[in-house]
């Protein structure tokens, strides 16, 4: 019996993305020429999308699919623990699925659900809200976790638009503007919000004056909320991001330890990046909290065994799959509304009064990334700081 076509066989024969082919099939913004490549390879290959929306129409398989980026994180590990243990109690299975933080790869494995008649999905989202379009026209119910996917700006479309953009990211700039946003998607999220803003004047009652954030994908919230929290003027240098990776974080610290010694304290948004400033701060010998002080976002194991412990804004990651499961199990009924969960300063050692007097620049730093994992901050565990 000779193999039905997949999404992904259109894209490779059509020479672009699975994100761009699920564009094109549901009606979204593609150029002429690739709109009209793509359906001539579509008909070649007798590749019947709608066959999909029927599926899920007319019948359930049962079961829900787990999107997120990084099944080694262990925010996302605590939620996935959530998921699975809502899962357990309702009797339903769960396919798990690791998108690397990529929205072309989140793109095949939601083409894939679809394919398997997996009709309800909790996924930490990569891709923007066009790359979730054809999924929702599926029928597909989707629940967003943790975050919300990226507005796409007008010209996002342009490949040289998104490369200028990703720079600007990793500068610390802000990126073109934004679309308003479109999906009207229930999510289950943590009070960023509240979360940045109590870290900030935690470190102000300190004393600390020049304050940085480090973050990441999916943190536009919370740099948001760290803007709004250190008020007029910010200090755009102060604030910087990484693309996602381990060695993109300890290069984000890293730079912004050297390019502004005169700062005194900062607040990591993501454990990954914490782990990455706590790395960069021990090649530069710069001692927490005498020379920075250091907060957090997210409580994870290791945070409590480093020398001395950080101080963290702990998320309920656990909760928060708990809870987008059981919003994806009542989709039967009413459209569930949206949850966001609180957060909580735990004060720890890593964060004391700023330095007397600025910190001295350090001198030249070969980058030398490290493999940044819990793993490498594995006993005799003192995370390189003194204090």
């Amino acid at each position: 019996m000779e193999k039905r076509a997949t999404i992904k066989d259109v894209a490779e024969a059509a020479g672009v993305g699975v994100a761009t082919v699920s564009r094109v099939l549901s009606g979204g913004s593609a150029s002429p020429q690739t709109r009209e490549r793509v359906l001539a390879v579509a008909a070649q290959l007798d590749y019947r999308p709608s066959a999909l929306g029927r599926n899920l129409r007319q019948r359930r398989t049962g079961g829900m699919g787990l999107l997120v980026p990084d099944l080694t994180d262990t925010f996302h590990a605590q939620l996935a623990e959530g998921v699975l243990a809502c899962a357990r109690s309702a009797g339903e299975p769960v396919v798990l699925g690791s998108t690397a933080g990529d929205p072309e790869q989140e793109s095949e494995l939601i083409g894939m659900l679809l394919e398997q008649s997996v009709d309800r999905l909790i996924a930490v989202p990569s891709g923007d809200e066009e790359s979730w379009a054809p999924a929702l026209r599926a029928g597909m119910t989707v629940v967003f976790a943790d975050r919300l996917p990226a507005v796409p700006s007008a010209d996002d479309d342009d490949p040289a638009v998104r490369a200028v953009n990703d720079l600007m990211l990793l500068d610390g700039a802000a990126p073109a503007p934004a679309r308003p946003r479109s999906l009207d998607v229930p999510s289950v999220t943590a009070d960023d919000r509240s979360g940045i803003r109590t870290a900030v004047r935690y470190l102000r009652g300190l004393g600390h004056r020049r304050i940085a954030f480090i973050g990441g994908p999916g943190h536009d919230r919370r740099a948001a909320a760290f803007r709004e929290a250190v008020g007029e003027p910010v200090d755009e240098e102060l604030i910087v991001f990484g693309t996602g990776s381990r060695d993109s974080a300890y290069a984000a610290a890293s730079g912004l330890f050297q390019s502004r010694p005169d700062l005194s304290a900062v607040v990591a948004g993501g454990n990954v990046l914490g782990e990455a400033a706590v790395l960069a701060a021990r090649e530069l010998d710069l001692r927490v909290p005498r020379d920075v002080s250091l907060i957090m976002y997210d409580d994870v194991p290791w945070a409590e065994l480093c020398s001395p412990p950080l101080t963290v804004v702990a998320q309920p990651g656990r909760d928060m799959g708990y809870r987008a499961a059981e919003l994806v199990l009542r989709s039967g009924g009413r459209r569930p509304r949206s949850v966001v969960l609180p957060t909580q300063l735990i004060v720890r050692g890593s964060c004391g009064p700023p330095p007397l007097s600025p910190l001295s620049p350090r001198g030249p730093f070969q980058l030398r990334p490290p493999p940044l994992s819990p793993s490498h901050l594995a006993a005799p565990f003192s995370c390189g700081l003194r204090h």
